[in-house]
């Protein structure tokens, strides 16, 4: 069965970072590990993932230690079971714009009586070799439920969605949200700005941890000052890919 530590940490005021992995490779998990983030989001929005590579990655992180959430494309009932299955032990939904969008989400991922989640004897409660008696109150509890904030209408609805407690973390896209605001790109403009303002003023008004995408670690130290927990800095492929810029540029060529 799941062990969450990050939900324990952040449910103690602790602030926790992340990445973004959009590669499929088990080896990126364990660096992610070992170089000292907290959590991965293996991103099967926008990867090339099958259930068997989450599988692989979800092991991996377990491996070292690192908490595996799960990007997952859409709200379907069966890509949530399936994820959840795997032993993942969050999941992280886009477009989650109302109440009804994130009520259903939750009555997909909790057994009851917080949902209605498919009973079967998966890999993430052992397979059933020491029985479900404990399982369902036990994945329910350490679960995590992480609702993208990335679009204008959410932003509307944010007080509704914030009352549902299985939300753990409302997490704010910055790059969709500018998208939505009608300023594609601006990911500093006052109007990104002031949604981020919204998102922290009503999570924290409802106990709610707030989350955020930020592109690399100076940004992120800014995010946390005002007062997000749950941050992401960059994504696999565009870390590697300014690091490999940064070496290069020492070539003078």
């Amino acid at each position: 069965m799941i062990n969450n530590s990050l939900k324990k940490m952040l449910r103690a005021g602790k602030t926790m970072y992340g990445t973004f992995l959009s590669c499929n490779a088990p080896d990126l998990v364990e660096i992610c590990a070992l170089a000292g983030f907290d959590f991965v989001v293996i991103d099967t929005e926008h990867g090339p993932f099958i259930i068997e590579n989450v599988l692989h990655m979800i092991r991996a992180a377990e491996a070292k230690q690192i908490t595996p959430i799960v990007r997952i494309p859409n709200r379907i009932e069966s890509t949530i079971l399936h994820i959840l299955d795997a032993g993942a032990h969050g999941i992280q939904v886009p477009q989650v714009n109302d109440a009804k969008s994130a009520s259903e989400v939750i009555g997909y991922a909790k057994y009851r009586p917080e949902g209605n989640r498919g009973i079967a004897f998966p890999r993430a409660s052992d397979y059933a070799i020491n029985g479900l008696s404990a399982y369902f109150a036990h994945e329910n509890k350490e679960t995590m439920i992480v609702a993208h904030c990335e679009n204008k209408i959410c932003l509307d609805n944010l007080e509704e969605i914030c009352k549902l407690p299985e939300i753990d973390v409302v997490f704010l896209g910055p790059y969709d949200m500018s998208q939505s605001l009608g300023v594609s790109g601006q990911v500093t403009h006052v109007l990104v700005e002031d949604a981020a303002k919204r998102v922290l003023e009503v999570t924290g008004k409802y106990g709610i941890i707030a989350g955020v995408y930020a592109a690399n670690g100076d940004i992120a130290r800014e995010r946390a000052s005002q007062g997000f927990r749950y941050i992401t800095i960059g994504m696999d492929s565009i870390l590697f890919g300014a690091k490999c810029r940064e070496e290069l540029a020492k070539l003078n060529r």
